[in-house]
């Protein structure tokens, strides 16, 4: 492990300065946008709608990796058996 003292990588501070600004602006205006008077339940309803959305896709896929994860294994406990069907003879032979 190493120690020493910090070092600040050269040239970052003002690209850092910029991303963190605009970051900030962004969440300013979303959340102007979240509680402006009657936009703003607009937004709402349509942020709460796009979630609903993003659930259901990440669900739908959630259970399409599920169903191939199964299939992996089902294939790989095939392979595995017969894998052993044919090396079981072999090591009969090789003790004798």
């Amino acid at each position: 492990m190493r120690s020493g003292n910090y070092e600040a990588s050269e040239g970052g501070g003002a690209g850092t300065a910029i991303t963190f600004l605009l970051i900030g602006l962004g969440a300013g205006a979303l959340v102007g946008l979240l509680f402006a008077p009657k936009a703003g339940k607009k937004m709402r309803k349509e942020l709460l709608r796009k979630y609903q959305d993003a659930r259901s896709t990440i669900d739908d896929w959630k259970d399409e990796v599920r169903d191939v994860a199964e299939d992996v294994i089902e294939r790989g406990s095939g392979l595995a058996d017969d894998l052993r069907e044919r090396v079981t003879p072999l090591t009969k032979g090789i003790r004798r």
